[in-house]
């Protein structure tokens, strides 16, 4: 799971030119699902994005607090070309999951948030900073051809 996050003034994200969600001072995420996440990648980007110290506190030192220190808002918004490959100058998505199960993944990992998944939609940023960051879920160890044929 990889998530694209940037401190903003202000977001909203359209679709067919209305506006279904928007946020004040906080966090822009663009959140991309690849095939094999799981619950314990979904849990490790919540817990990063939850606390990830990109706030200035009340004395003006930088980098000291975080959205939930601030009681800001975020802004999710899938995002599966995060997950692109370039083949020559063509884009290839096979990383990404595919739209049936990336939809319930994407609502799970919402929960209380409004959107409209895999709509063409139209997203409104004023950056703060700007600063974006990018987090991505750990690298899991994959199981060998020989182990999984030993048994």
């Amino acid at each position: 799971m990889k998530a694209v996050i940037q401190v903003v003034t202000r977001a909203s994200v359209s679709v067919d030119g209305e506006i279904i969600s928007s946020i004040g001072n906080g966090l822009c995420v663009l959140i991309g699902i690849k095939r094999e996440d799981d619950l314990e990648d979904m849990k490790y980007i919540v817990r990063k994005i939850l606390n990830v110290k990109v706030f200035s506190d009340e004395h003006n030192n930088k980098w000291s607090k975080s959205v939930m220190d601030k009681r800001y808002e975020i802004l999710c918004i899938s995002q599966f070309t995060l997950y692109h490959t370039l083949k020559g100058n063509r884009l290839d998505f096979y990383k990404a999951r595919p739209s049936e199960g990336a939809k319930l993944f994407y609502n799970n990992f919402l929960a209380e948030l409004d959107g409209k998944f895999g709509a063409m939609m139209e997203v409104d940023i004023r950056n703060n900073g700007p600063v974006t960051l990018e987090i991505e879920s750990p690298i899991k160890p994959r199981k060998s051809f020989e182990a999984d044929n030993e048994q």
